[in-house]
């Protein structure tokens, strides 16, 4: 019988695991390259209006949620290919929804950054 690892062990383990999976997709989906030079491009341009603190946190948060959804929606997309990996309708349905999904977080992330840095060029 294996000796079963302490809660922090395990924790770490998570945490090495989700790391691996943030630099994965950082490295192989050229959706999340783009929206991470925009995230960069974004916060240069937080520091350059010197922006409250307030909008730091709204900034990073739709940033974090457009990212994250990014994740999901390619995890989805993957599961989908494994499962069905010929041409099929709905596993197009469900992958389209999947992109629907990181479309309205980007748009809402962009309202807010026109809500935040229009008033700070004008």
């Amino acid at each position: 019988m294996s000796k079963k690892e302490s809660f922090l062990v395990n924790r770490l383990k998570s945490v090495g695991y989700a790391f691996k999976g943030a630099v994965l997709l950082l490295k192989t989906e050229s959706s999340i390259k783009i929206q991470f030079v925009i995230a960069l491009l974004v916060t240069g341009t937080g520091f350059f209006f010197n922006i409250s603190s307030n909008e730091w946190i709204i900034q990073m948060l739709a940033i974090g949620l457009v990212m994250s959804i990014e994740g999901v929606n390619t995890a989805i997309e993957e599961v989908a290919n494994f499962i069905h990996p010929e041409r099929h309708n709905k596993i197009g349905l469900i992958k389209d929804i999947a992109a629907g999904a990181v479309f309205i977080a980007a748009v809402f992330a962009t309202i807010i950054g026109l809500i935040i840095y229009i008033p700070k060029i004008f």
